[in-house]
């Protein structure tokens, strides 16, 4: 029986060369010499420091370019609120992976709503979806592909 997973993943190797041109950009901007702006990257947190909140500001934008350009889609960043001390601004950025309970649900909820010959069950942070037709499994990716969700999703492990 055919079947495939969504997923959210982020692929790691990615976001640290996204961040090490962000540190590269960084530290060549005329705006940012002299300041003690940089970034840290530990596992899926990346914190931010600088001076300033605008400084915090840009730099985020400058992270969220760089992930945009290396395929990283930026939905799944979630940035705390900046922490903010008399000479040091400091912001995390924590990247999400992996589709929590809530969502799995939604997501069974919406193929279960169209109404479509499919399974679909949550196992741990995928959601497989099967069915006896390839057809019925593409129009669910498209199902999921248009629907606004707070997560990007991935399609993988496609057995037929």
């Amino acid at each position: 029986m055919p079947s495939f997973d969504v997923v959210s993943e982020v692929k790691m190797h990615e976001v640290t060369n996204a961040v090490d041109q962000a540190k590269r950009e960084v530290s060549t901007r005329f705006d940012f010499k002299g300041t003690n702006a940089k970034f840290e990257q530990n596992d899926a947190v990346i914190t931010m420091r600088a001076e300033s909140d605008f400084q915090l500001k840009q730099m985020l934008d400058i992270l969220q370019a760089k992930l945009g350009k290396r395929g990283v889609d930026i939905a799944c960043l979630q940035a705390d609120k900046p922490e903010i001390s008399l000479h040091e601004a400091r912001q995390t950025v924590t990247l999400r992976q992996g589709l929590d309970a809530p969502l799995a649900k939604k997501i069974i909820k919406m193929i279960k709503d169209a109404k479509l010959k499919v399974q679909a069950s949550i196992q741990g942070e995928k959601v497989r979806v099967s069915g006896k037709k390839k057809d019925d499994l593409q129009q669910v990716i498209g199902l999921l592909g248009e629907a606004e969700l707070e997560m990007p999703l991935q399609f993988d492990n496609f057995r037929d």
